[in-house]
């Protein structure tokens, strides 16, 4: 058997040599050529997977090792009899930790309390599920707008307009839809981006033709009070460099680009090619995780919350440096500000989850448990 694998994916090697040999493209490069004789092809979101890639190809399974499938032609594979998987929820956790240090970035800036905001959630799937729960378990108000969800559970949901009315911060974690009854490509366009409250801050970490992008740029020049943290960004690996000048935070698409949840894609990817051939599991990723190199925090129980709050989240992660390491690489050389991007997703530090993180509390204190709880830590 012939795999052919973004050279990105993590442990390749570990999880599907034993199926046979594996050839490795950068992920963009991937052509009809090089996926022709190839049994499976694994990708991440970088590479369009459709009729033009594996026409008259030998491919018969398509592994995405993403949460996302918009880069998929599903309706081909349908036609084509070609067997599919993603890997859905594998890097939400580390989304959610994303969403919390950026948070934590614009308060200090603003010198607001968290607590004290209003926060509407677009998209409550996966990643926007996980992060209402994270939120509403510290307290905070929120709001979720999801149609699709509306309109085959019912619950307490509300409209986008009413979202974008009621919210100090907007966080989206939408799919890509272009059509069909719910399109969310260019979800906030100008007459929605124009809604925003004053002093809202914007965070996109889901898919960049989410934001209408040139529509924002002009919102942040004329609006200052106004903050975005962009993740994703319309045509990336290009970046609108003014844009990018503009945004508080500004990173090249690495919102969920913990370790855990890198390897759990790949590992999820693995367990279902193993269903599709009717073999076994052979390999854990329990028994290929490293361990983490922060052990355990200890906090005294007369801690305050908030600085609690952002000791346990920034000991993890703080999406800071991965803005200066963005900025750094930013050119007016569109191929070299294109290459720094992807060359920036390539070389990624290794970076844990909040999940992970083993924290005590030293004496009662009832507050911090329950923060601790909320930010899904393993309380020792």
């Amino acid at each position: 058997m012939l795999i052919v694998a973004d050279e990105n994916i993590p442990l390749l090697d570990a999880f599907f040599e034993g199926f046979g040999e594996i050839h490795r493209y950068p992920g963009r490069s991937l052509d009809a050529a090089s996926v022709k004789d190839a049994d499976v092809l694994l990708v991440r979101s970088v590479t369009k997977v459709d009729r033009q890639l594996l026409e008259g190809s030998k491919v018969r399974f398509v592994g995405t090792c993403t949460i996302g499938t918009d880069h998929l032609d599903l309706d081909y594979f349908a036609h084509a009899g070609i067997h599919w998987s993603s890997a859905p929820g594998c890097n939400a956790r580390g989304v959610v930790d994303y969403v919390l240090g950026s948070l934590l970035t614009l308060a200090e800036l603003d010198g607001v309390a968290l607590s004290q905001r209003t926060y509407g959630v677009v998209g409550a799937g996966e990643v926007g599920g996980r992060l209402v729960r994270v939120l509403r378990g510290l307290g905070w108000k929120v709001l979720v707008c999801d149609p699709l969800r509306q309109a085959t559970e019912g619950g307490d949901f509300v409209s986008l307009a009413s979202l974008l009315e009621q919210s100090d911060v907007i966080s989206l974690h939408t799919p890509l839809q272009r059509g069909g009854e719910h399109p969310t490509w260019h979800l906030l366009g100008q007459p929605q981006l124009a809604q925003l409250r004053s002093g809202a801050w914007l965070i996109n970490a889901s898919r960049g033709a989410v934001v209408d992008n040139a529509a924002l740029r002009e919102l942040l020049l004329d609006r200052p009070d106004v903050h975005a943290v962009l993740d994703v960004w319309e045509g990336e690996p290009q970046v609108d460099l003014e844009l990018a000048d503009l945004c508080t935070l500004a990173t090249p698409h690495i919102a969920g680009y913990s370790l855990d949840g890198r390897q759990r894609g790949t590992a999820q990817i693995y367990q279902a090619l193993c269903n599709f051939l009717g073999e076994a599991q052979k390999v854990r990723l329990a028994d290929l995780l490293p361990p983490s190199p922060l052990a355990h925090i200890e906090i005294d129980g007369s801690a305050d919350p908030d600085w609690a709050l952002a000791t346990l989240c920034r000991a993890v992660y703080d999406p800071r440096r991965d803005d200066a390491d963005l900025r750094r690489s930013l050119s007016d050389d569109a191929a070299k500000q294109r290459a720094g991007f992807d060359q920036l997703r390539k070389q990624y530090p290794a970076r844990r989850e909040i999940e992970g993180l083993a924290v005590r509390v030293r004496g009662e204190a009832p507050q911090l448990v329950q923060l601790v709880h909320a930010l899904g830590a393993l309380l020792s």
